[in-house]
């Protein structure tokens, strides 16, 4: 993959400049702030972007914020965003960059950087990313779900759904979920379809039901 890096921890993005290139990676930029980010994907087009929350100059949430631009001038360019903390508002922000009509795509990750220390895990979840799919650390979904309002419309779902639906908000696949639930393959498949039944998201595949379903369940 190519691979864009922006942390303004010179040894945190020097780590992973390593990591991925000894892993076959190309990473074309390794920056240290937004701006540069933002030029970084709209000259290289990487097929992935790895951005830290917070960086100069006020190191709240630039990161965020020109992961949100690249989006805007490169729509669906992959980003996978790292954090220390869970920023319940920034992953709100960069979930609405996943545009929910014809040709959406996922494409976004958001992960705490403790993530990174397990390396398989870590380079799954980005070529899951680069692949298009959404992937959110466990410990974000957690908070996102806290959030939730009184009219939560996935009421209608049975306690089992929700939790299939929850490992697909973690970007599991029905394989890896029927591993988590030992329950059959068949038996995933179904409470999927029931699902996309419940949220009313018909057969569509410009649509992208899996992440309809997971933003449905995310912002709930």
């Amino acid at each position: 993959m190519r691979v864009v890096i922006a942390d303004d921890a010179f040894l945190l993005r020097e780590g992973l400049v390593r990591l991925l290139t000894e892993h076959g990676h190309d990473v074309v930029a390794a920056v240290g702030d937004g701006t540069a980010l933002v030029e970084a994907v709209v000259e290289h087009r990487p097929d992935v972007s790895i951005v830290d929350v917070r960086m100069p100059p006020t190191h709240t949430d630039e990161g965020l914020r020109a992961a949100v631009e690249a989006r805007r001038l490169v729509p669906r360019a992959p980003i996978l965003v790292l954090s220390q903390y869970v920023e319940v508002s920034y992953a709100d922000d960069l979930l609405a960059t996943v545009n929910p009509g014809p040709g959406a795509g996922g494409g976004i990750g958001y992960l705490l950087k403790d993530r990174v220390a397990a390396i398989d895990e870590f380079l799954d979840a980005l070529r899951r990313v680069a692949g298009g799919g959404t992937v959110l650390d466990p410990e974000v979904v957690g908070q996102l779900l806290v959030r939730r309002r009184r009219d939560d419309p996935l009421r209608e779902l049975t306690p089992r759904e929700r939790e299939v639906l929850g490992l697909m908000a973690e970007g599991r696949s029905n394989t890896a979920i029927a591993r988590a639930l030992v329950v059959s393959d068949g038996a995933v498949e179904k409470h999927v379809r029931n699902i996309f039944t419940k949220l009313r998201l018909p057969p569509d595949e410009e649509q992208h039901r899996r992440v309809l379903a997971v933003l449905a369940y995310l912002r709930g």
